[in-house]
């Protein structure tokens, strides 16, 4: 989000949250940070459980491969489950779910526990071992979390796929992570249809040779082709015998991966970034405890799928590993009503609320009235996450569902940082529309191509110049492309390149502009411009395509698409229409272009660089800018 013209008006925290924060003074704890950033993860690290100290908190021997917490012996599953189930949280609430349809179910830590690890004795069963990658393909029901604490109980890495990509996304990234196993569902609930996920899977495993299991939960009870000696219901495992014993939780070195997830690149085929279970569990704990001041009396919701990092940060292991009544709910905000999130938010008490803008203007359109119906009086915290939030969506959020007392969190992090970096606490005087200031430990800046530190007030690349614990520790299979996408432009400095655009203001609070990449942000999901084009490209009528992001109310970016026709084809609507149906095919319906247009020809580099800034500047009404480099 750009700078208002005007100075943005402070919104102050008031005297009651000032008193009852956990952490007080930012200034003094954030100098701290950056003077000992090695003593400050220290501490932070021993909020959690170990099963042996490590012997060096930061290994930099190997930049940009870095380690943190080397030697140390740990589990995240033992932080966010097992040490729970010996003090009183064992009947504590864990996890409230409720689904689409209306059914709902509560598990606490102990039950929790007790359905971890009888899924991780399944997963056993099928002879699923220490460092191999589960792919997991399911609806927000409680199955994926306990899927995903399954998996890291027993060393698996897991790989959760959002429930809404085609069976070739799924495939391609099933194929990559080499996987054996795969868990998924008949189905899940989405504005009252039934999504058939196993049929996808089925699709998806005819492209995946190395998959010889398929466990799936019967959510939907629609039929469903099982393969004989592949597919296996989870419920008929789950009663067998073997699932009577406690499985033990497996020691793991801090460095061992946790989870693969992908996410879209520019170029080339989604990346599978690698994070770990020490430095991963420490920052996402530190980061959520710190900046939603959890308190025992708190009812967390994360509105967000696990198919996605926020649903795995801060929907499972953050809250889990800090001892939290976490919400989660499967379908639709606006199914059947536009107060459904309302609606539950009164009916169990939540707290904290942490969403996307994209959902905050979705409800936006549906007025006032929806909200005013329920009592949202227990909220006390707010929190924005996936894209800036403009201010006007801002106002709206603090005002009509925040009654104007909830200070929001608006969080800026990626897939590969694994937590917040740049956020207010709720201590922080706010400025709508700006993620404020660094996270603990952070040094952030925005300088020029060349690195050159930029004047306040002046865009340029968003960079982090110190390593952190929840970072990304690799591509999976690709350490060169790692270095290179991420490290490669600011070598010299050592600086990671986030690949956003960014200002500082003059009170020192940043304001992000958006991606420098190839990345187009939909409704909070990162797709890459090579995925969509290619899938344009592989209908039988596309000689060539580019495709750019343009703001949308709602979404945030809204898909345009610009397509070469082959030799003697003819654009018309009805293509327009076919080729939009063919990308929700090869990608999910997240990645439909709003619009098709057909033109003679892209504008092009004499290099065969397509400038999909003067693209997006002709729709736009803007200056094209600089195009000397055009071959036309």
């Amino acid at each position: 989000m750009t700078e208002p013209k005007k100075p943005a008006e402070f919104f102050n925290p008031s005297q009651e949250i000032l008193i009852d924060a956990n952490l007080k003074d930012y200034a003094a704890t954030y100098d701290r940070s950056i003077k000992d950033r090695e003593g400050f993860w220290a501490e932070e690290a021993a909020h959690l459980d170990w099963f042996k100290p490590w012997d060096k908190v930061l290994d930099d021997s190997q930049k940009p491969f870095y380690k943190w917490f080397t030697g140390g012996k740990i589990n995240i599953v033992h932080n966010a489950v097992d040490r729970h189930v010996k003090t009183w949280k064992r009947n504590k609430l864990a996890l409230i779910w409720e689904g689409e349809p209306g059914d709902s179910k509560t598990y606490s830590y102990h039950a929790l526990n007790r359905e971890v690890c009888k899924f991780a004795a399944v997963l056993k069963s099928m002879g699923v071992k220490k460092g191999e990658i589960v792919t997991i393909y399911m609806p927000q029901i409680p199955e994926l979390a306990i899927a995903m604490l399954a998996c890291a109980k027993i060393g698996a890495a897991h790989s959760v796929v959002y429930g809404g990509f085609s069976f070739e996304a799924l495939g391609s990234r099933i194929a990559d992570a080499k996987s054996r196993v795969v868990l998924t569902a008949d189905g899940g609930y989405r504005r009252g249809k039934v999504i058939d996920l196993k049929g996808i899977v089925n699709e998806a495993l005819k492209q995946a040779p190395t998959v010889e299991v398929c466990i799936t939960v019967k959510r939907t009870g629609h039929a469903v082709v099982m393969e004989s000696d592949r597919d296996y219901w989870l419920h008929d495992l789950m009663s067998l015998p073997l699932t009577n014993f406690a499985c033990e939780t497996e020691v793991m070195d801090a460095e061992d991966p946790l989870f693969i997830l992908y996410t879209s690149g520019t170029t080339g085929s989604p990346k599978g970034l690698v994070h770990t279970h020490g430095g991963y569990g420490v920052y996402t704990a530190s980061t959520l405890r710190n900046v939603f001041d959890l308190k025992e009396r708190d009812r967390y919701w994360c509105t967000a799928d696990p198919g996605w990092i926020t649903g795995h940060s801060y929907l499972v292991y953050g809250p889990l590993i800090n001892g939290a009544t976490v919400m989660m709910y499967e379908g639709a905000p606006n199914h059947p009503y536009p107060n459904r999130w309302w609606q539950m938010i009164e009916k169990y008490g939540i707290t904290i609320l942490y969403t996307s803008p994209t959902a905050i203007r979705g409800l936006m359109r549906f007025g006032e009235q929806w909200p005013a119906r329920h009592n949202l009086s227990e909220l006390r915290l707010l929190g924005s996450v996936g894209e800036p939030i403009n201010p006007e969506a801002w106002r709206w959020y603090h005002r009509v569902i925040g009654g104007g007392r909830c200070p929001i969190m608006d969080t800026w992090w990626q897939t590969e940082t694994g937590g917040f970096v740049i956020t207010p606490l709720p201590t922080t005087p706010l400025k709508p529309g700006s993620a404020t200031k660094p996270y603990f430990g952070h040094e952030v800046g925005i300088v020029d191509d060349q690195g050159k530190d930029l004047p306040a007030g002046q865009e340029g690349n968003l960079v982090l110049k110190a390593p952190w614990p929840g970072m990304a520790r690799t591509i999976l299979g690709d350490p060169d492309r790692y270095k290179q996408v991420y490290w490669s432009q600011y070598e010299k400095q050592g600086w990671y390149k986030a690949g956003d655009s960014a200002r500082c203001d003059a009170d020192g609070y940043y304001w992000i502009i958006g991606r420098t990449d190839d990345v187009i942000k939909v409704a909070g999901h990162r797709l890459g411009t090579a995925e969509i084009e290619s899938a344009l490209v592989s209908h039988p009528d596309v000689a060539e395509a580019a495709v750019v992001g343009i703001p949308h109310e709602v979404k945030g970016n809204a898909i345009y698409a610009f397509v070469i026709l082959k030799a003697k084809k003819v654009g018309s609507p009805e293509l327009a229409a076919a080729l939009i149906e063919h990308v929700s095919k090869h990608l999910g319906a997240i990645a439909k272009p709003e619009k098709v247009e057909f033109p003679e020809i892209l504008p092009k580099t004499r290099s065969g660089k397509i400038m999909r800034r003067v693209l997006k500047a002709k729709l736009m009404g803007q200056d094209v800018g600089d195009v000397s480099t055009l071959e036309e």
